[in-house]
């Protein structure tokens, strides 16, 4: 019996990063030979604007819009096309918000993309609580892409990814490594140890262990936490960074130079959990590179 791979999901509203986003992720469905679909959320098709206390939109309203959703749809597949003539691409304009349609599709999403501003100052805010809906609540990975800086070179930097020994962390370095190997890049591995618990701080403190032992445990963590991706991906060149401070502050330093950062929709413990949640926060607002939130 043959089965459907799951599509690769891009929001289109018909800013510069939605297609962005479109480009990013018609380049990330050829590498894993998934479809790509590409959904409009219409929120006049539910009968209101937002703001306007149910009143009606009026018909040539909606039909201009239609034929900008139109025009963006078919923009969108010409930019997929331009990635990989042979790709696999869907296109559908559902009803309801942003948040809504994406969320629902998420289901059925190997990978949800969207761009980092939407069209206009509104819809910038719009889409970017759109965005953390979906990396709290989607039901799988989000990608958040912004518009890259001209000149630049992606493809020669390495993909930046935190590690902190959880189950949600070990997913954050499948997406990793999985990137870099069909990249042909590098991996960054970042570990911050600045959200210890303080009980285990207090303990290693009373085994008068120095803070440089403590370092040094958290060498090893990273290594062993390494080693059977460094077995399964030979051919992915590994760097590791470990640091006391907040993740999100090493992450950022990274990130500079960087094609990607990947995380984990939560840490080690509920204190590491909420860390993380912060941190993914910050990434996405502050990185200059794309980001996933893997789960």
């Amino acid at each position: 019996m043959s089965t459907i791979a799951k599509p690769i999901l891009v929001g289109i509203d018909g800013s510069p990063t939605a297609f962005e986003a479109v480009r990013w992720a018609a380049r990330e469905a050829a590498h894993r030979s998934a479809p790509l679909r590409l959904v409009h959320a219409d929120v006049s098709a539910t009968g209101y604007v937002p703001d306007t206390l149910g009143t009606s939109t009026p018909e040539p309203t909606n039909e201009t819009a239609r034929e900008f959703v139109s025009d963006w749809l078919r923009d969108a597949r010409e930019i997929a096309a331009a990635e990989d003539p042979e790709l696999v691409v869907d296109t559908a304009v559902r009803s309801g918000s942003a948040r809504t349609v994406l969320l629902d599709e998420s289901s059925t999403a190997r990978l949800v993309v969207v761009g980092s501003r939407g069209l206009g100052s509104f819809s910038g805010v719009i889409l970017g609580s759109v965005a953390i809906a979906l990396t709290h609540h989607g039901q799988c990975p989000v990608a958040v892409v912004r518009e890259p800086d001209e000149g630049a070179e992606p493809a020669e930097l390495p993909v930046v990814v935190g590690v902190d020994g959880s189950g949600p962390g070990e997913l954050a370095l499948r997406w990793a490594f999985d990137m870099a190997a069909s990249r042909s890049t590098g991996i960054m591995a970042v570990h911050a140890w600045h959200d210890l618990v303080v009980g285990e701080l207090w303990t290693r403190a009373q085994a008068d262990k120095t803070w440089e032992s403590v370092r040094a445990d958290e060498q090893r963590l990273l290594a062993e936490v390494l080693a059977g991706w460094r077995e399964e991906y030979p051919d992915v060149p590994v760097h590791e960074i470990v640091g006391y401070g907040k993740p999100a502050r090493l992450l950022l330093e990274q990130a500079d130079n960087a094609q990607l950062v990947v995380v984990g929709a939560r840490g080690r413990g509920g204190l590491a959990g909420l860390l993380l949640g912060s941190t993914s926060q910050t990434l996405l607002h502050h990185a200059p590179c794309p980001v996933i939130v893997a789960r």
